[in-house]
């Protein structure tokens, strides 16, 4: 069997697939990876399987060795040092450096075959929240890779725009406590420029600016939260819910990310401009 060994694992690098959907009314969340049409492209190139785990990594800095010859594709945050978008052959011996990404913040290595560790409860995803899945890469850790493959597709490189580096405009929509929050409150929402919080994880997208004026005060029971809710805590400034998100929250939802925008705002880095923009 085929495997790569981790050299250095860099800030934060997890073994990510599509995730455990379907499984919220259990109480489990589904995770996944963050930036999906990223990671769905690097399994593409190297002729994966539909939902093959690959590595999630966070803002560079992961090195690989190679322990026999593989096929990579490297998407996402484009990282200095390797070639991206495109299939790649690491010979057995060969090491692999992820240097800082210019733009972007997640960055996706898939190898042909999938990165082959044992599923937990039907996702080899990593979920830093509920501590499911296997745990974040560590140096001199050996992840087995796969035999299941497809043909691969013939693309030699694709033609993807990298991450933004500017301001990042996510439209929005109203949530169903909308009415939580004053129109003026509504309208600070969706015409301010927030900046990208350092406390952002998998979880959520934490954004800094003016908090929100509310109708109402008080507590809501919890309620089911989605990927891409746009949650108020006391602060009265938004967090935007991403992969790792919990399946019930008590937080007023003003809003919710349009989902082809989700992408985007798994690749803001923490300083970085966004704008909601009513849809």
């Amino acid at each position: 069997m085929s495997s790569l060994t981790v050299l250095e694992p860099g800030p934060l690098a997890t073994i990510q697939d599509r995730g455990r959907s379907g499984q919220a009314a259990l109480g489990v969340p589904a995770s996944g990876a963050c930036d999906r049409a990223s990671y769905s492209l690097a399994n593409r190139l190297v002729g994966n399987p539909v939902g093959a785990a690959a590595v999630e990594v966070t803002y560079g800095g992961l090195v690989l060795h190679a322990d026999g010859d593989l096929v990579v594709a490297i998407t996402g945050a484009p990282c200095t040092g390797v070639p991206l978008n495109a299939p790649t052959m690491l010979r057995a011996g060969q090491v692999l450096r992820l240097g800082a990404p210019a733009s972007g913040l997640r960055t996706y290595v898939a190898v042909r075959g999938g990165i082959d560790v044992p599923a937990v409860l039907g996702s080899r995803s990593t979920d830093l929240l509920s501590g499911l899945g296997p745990a974040p890469l560590v140096a001199n850790q050996t992840l087995p890779v796969g035999s299941s493959v497809e043909p691969m597709p013939g693309v030699d490189l694709a033609p993807v725009a990298h991450p933004a580096d500017g301001t990042v405009v996510l439209r929005v929509t109203p949530g169903p406590r909308r009415d939580w929050f004053t129109d003026a409150g509504w309208a600070s929402l969706v015409s301010q420029v927030y900046e990208v919080s350092s406390n952002s994880n998998r979880v959520g997208v934490r954004l800094d600016g003016e908090p929100l004026e509310r109708a109402r005060t008080g507590e809501l029971a919890s309620e089911g939260m989605a990927r891409g809710a746009i949650q108020i805590p006391p602060s009265g400034t938004p967090v935007v819910f991403l992969a790792d998100h919990p399946v019930t929250g008590g937080y007023p939802v003003i809003a919710y990310v349009a989902s082809a925008d989700l992408d985007a705002c798994a690749q803001v880095r923490p300083g970085q401009p966004v704008r909601l923009l009513s849809s």
